[in-house]
């Protein structure tokens, strides 16, 4: 006998998490057989990343049986427990019903009538909501969070993204799987109208791989994302990181650098350098290595499936990290990516046994700052790798200081960032002029653009074929001149 048609997406939902919430163990939550040790490990990693609970006003969207309602009650001074199934509500009550601040809840998101007061929470959380919710729920969703939100409150949710993670059997599974970046376009684009006449909007804060998946399954597609609430009067000047990814970075403008640089590349010379600067390193197996600047992650993927090392790979670029976890998608490996500003980022102190940044820190305003920081993320002995444009020591053209400053770039000759790396701390710094290579490269490169028109016009526009020609001609010209160089960077810290 077929099975009934369900009618709509919520009788689909339902249905399946009818199904699934018989037993209400962690391992029916998770549907995974490593359940046990997942949430071991991914429960206080996911606490980790949340904004300050003492005293604020939580909503728990999709609490389950309550494997995080627990922990959010110990600081909250209120929590609200959700779920749009009755029985799991009630082990999730059975379980922390002793927290007096907690209101349990059965509702559904999606339901009409489910409302909060505008402006009311401090923090809404939920780990695998959305990809149970179409696209207009998560659309309408996300319109209604806004609105429930303070300024200054946070969004925090966790999602599976591209492909089903668990692998207890299924007999069917209505769960979307979607690329991280249809939730950054949905957050992104949410504004609301104040009662004030002012706007706000959500800010994106975090977005990254949760890290035990990574770990114990060579799995990134385990997402998560937090957003704050912020206001805005009206169009914003672009913050860098928007800069970089609605200017510089644009998704379009990172498929064509790959398709010059090679795939999974983003930087000079592609597969090609990074063989050669990865083999000076010396790499061994079960080593960290931090990529600043990791773009679409074909440098960190060479690094763990060749070399067997774990790799932290971060971007600035929410363009660049979503790309680069599509490209994770069966490697199996053991690299997970982040949005993060390493200006800003705080990693342990002794954290890697290597970083590595290819034409990256050009775009940092205060290296000094952010060499002493790489130093303190690195073990004793650990080393230093970075690839950058650089500029000559003498008087550069105005066109060269008018590039400089369109691109917001920060230059300097090779022998003075060399300086600044020992100022810095590090030892057994070596600074190699190596703009003949780069001038090679280029050449090889725009070459081979220029063989293959017909073919990249296939994918990209006739404009997008000039930009890529006429930039890398200007990039010989600048060389040729002498103004534009690229330097090598290693340094060690001492033991």
């Amino acid at each position: 006998m077929a099975a009934p048609i369900l009618s709509t997406e919520r009788d689909a939902q339902l249905s399946y998490w009818k199904e699934h919430s018989t037993a209400l163990t962690v391992e029916e939550m998770l549907l995974d057989s490593q359940a046990a040790k997942l949430d071991q490990e991914e429960r206080p990693e996911i606490l980790s990343m949340l904004p300050p609970l003492e005293g604020i006003s939580v909503v728990e969207l999709g609490a389950g049986i309550g494997r995080f309602t627990g922990d959010l009650a110990k600081s909250a001074k209120h929590v609200v427990a959700m779920d749009f199934v009755q029985s799991v509500i009630d082990k999730n009550k059975e379980v922390n019903g002793c927290h007096r601040n907690v209101e349990f809840l059965c509702a559904d998101v999606t339901s009409p009538s489910l409302t909060f007061p505008r402006s009311s929470k401090d923090l809404i959380f939920s780990n695998w909501l959305l990809m149970y919710l179409s696209d207009d729920e998560v659309t309408a969703l996300t319109k209604k969070m806004i609105f429930w939100l303070k300024r200054g409150g946070s969004i925090f949710f966790r999602e599976s993204c591209f492909h089903q993670s668990g692998d207890h059997k299924r007999k069917n599974n209505p769960t979307h799987y979607r690329e991280p970046r249809f939730y950054n376009k949905i957050f992104e684009e949410c504004y609301i109208a104040e009662e004030d006449g002012s706007y706000s909007k959500l800010q994106l804060v975090l977005f990254k791989c949760v890290s035990a998946y990574v770990k114990n399954k060579r799995n990134q597609n385990q997402i998560c994302w937090m957003w704050k609430k912020i206001k805005c009067t009206g169009p914003d000047g672009l913050k860098f990181q928007q800069f970089l990814d609605n200017v510089q970075y644009t998704q379009r403008g990172i498929l064509r650098y790959e398709r010059i640089f090679g795939e999974g590349f983003v930087s000079t010379g592609g597969l090609e350098t990074t063989k050669e600067f990865v083999e000076s390193l010396k790499l061994e197996a079960g080593q960290k290595v931090l990529d600043v600047g990791c773009g679409i992650g074909g440098g960190d993927f060479y690094m763990a499936e060749d070399f067997d090392v774990q790799v932290v790979g971060i971007d600035l670029s929410v363009n660049m990290v979503s790309i680069a976890l599509e490209r994770s998608i069966g490697r199996k490996c053991f690299v997970e990516f982040e949005v993060a500003d390493c200006t800003e980022k705080n990693f342990p102190a002794e954290s890697f046994d290597v970083i590595y940044s290819r034409d990256t820190i050009l775009h940092i305003q205060d290296k000094p700052a952010l060499f002493a920081r790489l130093l303190s993320w690195l073990k004793p002995g650990g080393k230093l790798l970075i690839t950058d444009y650089c500029r000559s020591r003498d008087e550069v053209s105005a066109e060269f200081l008018e590039y400089i400053k369109k691109r917001g770039y920060d230059l300097h000759d090779v022998d003075h960032y060399g300086q600044m790396l020992r100022d810095a701390g590090f030892v057994d710094v070596v600074a190699e002029d190596r703009t003949d290579q780069f001038v090679r490269i280029l050449t090889k490169e725009l070459d081979t653009v220029e063989r293959n028109k017909k073919s990249f016009l296939q994918d990209f526009s006739e404009e997008d074929y000039e930009d890529i020609v006429q930039g890398w001609k200007s990039k010989l010209v600048r060389c040729g001149q002498g103004h534009q160089k690229w330097g090598l960077f290693r340094a060690t810290k001492k033991m």
